[in-house]
């Protein structure tokens, strides 16, 4: 098993057959490529992960729809998940009540830290997602 994130790569359990030798209970290396050395060369437990996915199809359209009633958008102006706020004509305060009409129109409420943060449909769809499972 072999994993990617972000700038570092992991190796798990794994096993490594060759025509002379076998290698095996490899149990774990991490790598480092961001110029800060190697974070663990030892054998650690493992860890637990969360998979995350993107937000329902229906999520982001309704925050597409959200989106084009704020900014005063045609019907036929595309509005998708890649959609950027400023792309879209959104300043700031167009994003605050953005933000406000997600909140009224999911029954939840946004941190501004996490407010600040959004810049696309998408990662507000997300966003709803995740509060909306906090919330259950």
């Amino acid at each position: 098993m072999a994993s990617l994130t972000a700038s570092s790569v992991s190796f798990g359990s794994v096993s490594f057959p060759s025509k002379q030798k076998q290698v095996s209970n490899f149990r774990r290396a991490s790598f480092s490529f961001n110029g800060k050395g190697f974070p663990s060369l030892r054998s650690k437990p493992p860890t637990r992960f969360r998979v995350s996915c993107a937000a329902r199809p229906e999520t982001v359209e309704k925050v597409c729809e959200i989106v084009r009633k704020q900014l005063a958008l045609s019907a036929d102006r595309e509005v998708s998940g890649e959609s950027k706020f400023a792309t879209l004509g959104a300043d700031s305060l167009d994003t605050v009540e953005i933000v406000m009409g997600l909140e009224e129109e999911f029954g939840i409420s946004v941190e501004e830290e996490s407010a600040q943060s959004i810049t696309n449909v998408q990662e507000a769809a997300d966003m709803i997602e995740k509060l909306l499972e906090k919330k259950c």
